[in-house]
């Protein structure tokens, strides 16, 4: 599989000699900084903690608080099992790193980093970026995993955490925007798997101090393992693309670090052979300017944050259905689903978040008349929306009857310029329209502090302590003064 799994007849423990061989110095190729792909290993060799903005540091932190709560609350779920279960089969002769909500068990670094991902994603309760992606969770655990991998007297600092997930994270977002096609909701491939490979391979690659050279074959390498189609959507392997890129990204740094080799011109432009172009049909790269005249993207850019365990897409029709339920309560006295003859929702086109009758929590998640729906039955939409109990509900399916979709030309498929809108015919033909353009957590209307950190607290509730919440929140916000960031990843079992 890879050198932390493989066996060996060494005594000596397999993350010493893996981090000895990281170690070594290679050659530096001299047009290296002449390429796309050049400047981009140049910017992740190169970049340095002061670079990063208090801006940048302030949104980065609440990124990775807000992962850590919802992989927190996804290490209860049912898919983490399947996953945990499959990766505790596997061999593994060097367990060193933590899994989240499962006290004292260790997996490999890699598996580790996979198992979380998945748990970061099981509930789609993730942050979501612009252009389309889930960010954090293709880079987080895998660095929190790897923190554990290195030796004692090579521990990385809180500031060495959050200078590599901040390149993590551009890294992605450069990407992206070399493609009109990638600012829509995603019809192909699923981006995290694409892009989030990619950043977790940057991520690693800063963590573990890769050279140039190194980084340059470690996007490489990462660009082999990436992609996951759509399909999978709102199905159990959805999340499997986040825990892959979290993976998948940390064995290509390692690979890379090995002495395996890529396309040295993997990210740029090469007419007749494709390279990360594949991914992309209108594909137009760009250099990363030198460090001097480089700002991070986050510090433009920020992140929208869930308020409840679904697509962000539902976020709008929920505080439009939430709307419109508290005018109708106004005007009619009394809301009851009952006298509602037909629901209209007015959305962009999304055929897999398009699901009239779900009949999974997992297409749920993924469906704008379950949602709306929910809203109107509960004034809200919460973790427990998605049990079985609600999902099989009589109330909910007489409803989902009701509902029509509209797709308005001026509604496209892209989380900057969307919309939701819901309408209801009452069957006294008095009707009620509620319009959400930027729901409470969006980047346009960023969660407060107040409500990021309640957000992080219920959900870690479900598997810790309120003394190790408390501790998990303060290490977070303090995390460039943390002396050892892997104790962090040791508070999350």
């Amino acid at each position: 599989m890879l050198l932390i799994l493989q066996k060996t007849r060494s005594s000596v423990p397999v993350t010493k000699r893996l981090y000895h061989k990281i170690s070594r110095k290679a050659i530096i190729a001299p047009d290296l900084k002449e390429t796309v792909t050049g400047s981009f290993a140049s910017f992740i060799s190169g970049v340095q903690a002061d670079h990063l903005s208090d801006v940048v540091l302030r949104r980065s932190k609440r990124m990775i608080l807000d992962n850590i709560g919802v992989g927190l609350l996804g290490s209860t779920s049912h898919v983490f099992d399947i996953c945990l279960n499959y990766c505790r089969q596997m061999y593994s002769q060097d367990p060193v790193s933590s899994v989240y909500g499962r006290g004292g068990l260790k997996l490999s670094p890699t598996l580790a980093a996979f198992t979380n991902g998945v748990a970061v994603h099981s509930m789609d309760f993730d942050d979501t970026w612009h252009p389309a992606t889930h960010p954090s969770g293709a880079v987080l655990p895998a660095l929190l995993a790897a923190a554990q991998l290195l030796p004692e007297n090579s521990k990385p600092s809180g500031a060495d955490l959050l200078l590599a997930f901040n390149v993590g994270i551009e890294i992605q977002g450069r990407l992206l925007r070399f493609s009109k096609e990638a600012h829509n909701i995603p019809k192909r491939f699923h981006p995290p798997s694409v892009v989030g490979t990619m950043g977790s391979a940057a991520a690693i690659a800063k963590f573990l101090k890769l050279n140039p050279n190194q980084c340059v074959n470690a996007l490489a390498i990462a660009a082999s393992l990436a992609g996951a189609p759509m399909a999978n959507a709102a199905t159990q392997a959805k999340p499997i693309h986040i825990g892959n890129a979290a993976r998948l990204g940390f064995e290509a740094a390692l690979l890379a670090s090995n002495g395996m080799e890529g396309n040295a011109n993997i990210l740029d432009d090469t007419p007749g052979c494709f390279g990360f172009s594949a991914f992309y049909g209108d594909y137009q790269p760009q250099e990363i300017a030198p460090l001097e005249q480089t700002s991070f993207l986050l510090e433009e850019q920020d992140i929208a944050f869930k308020r409840f365990p679904a697509h962000l897409g539902m976020h709008w029709v929920v505080d439009a259905a939430v709307s419109v339920r508290q005018l109708a309560t106004i005007n009619e006295g009394v809301f009851s689903p009952s006298v509602i003859e037909k629901i209209i929702l007015r959305v962009p086109v999304s055929r897999y978040i398009n699901r009239p009758f779900p009949k999974t929590e997992h297409e749920a998640r993924h469906s704008f008349q379950f949602n709306s729906c929910s809203a109107l039955l509960d004034g809200d939409v919460s973790i427990e929306s998605f049990s079985e109990t609600n999902l099989q509900r009589d109330a909910l399916h007489e409803l989902l009857k009701k509902v029509e979709l509209q797709h308005p030309e001026d509604n496209v498929a892209n989380f900057e310029k969307m919309y939701g809108e819901v309408v209801l015919v009452l069957k006294n033909k008095n009707e009620f329209r509620g319009r959400c353009d930027t729901f409470y957590g969006h980047w346009r209307n960023p969660l407060s502090r107040e409500s990021l950190i309640k957000k992080f607290k219920n959900n870690a509730s479900y598997v810790l302590q309120q003394d190790n919440i408390n501790f998990i929140i303060d290490a977070v916000e303090n995390l460039e003064h943390l002396r050892d960031c892997s104790t962090l990843s040791s508070d999350l079992e």
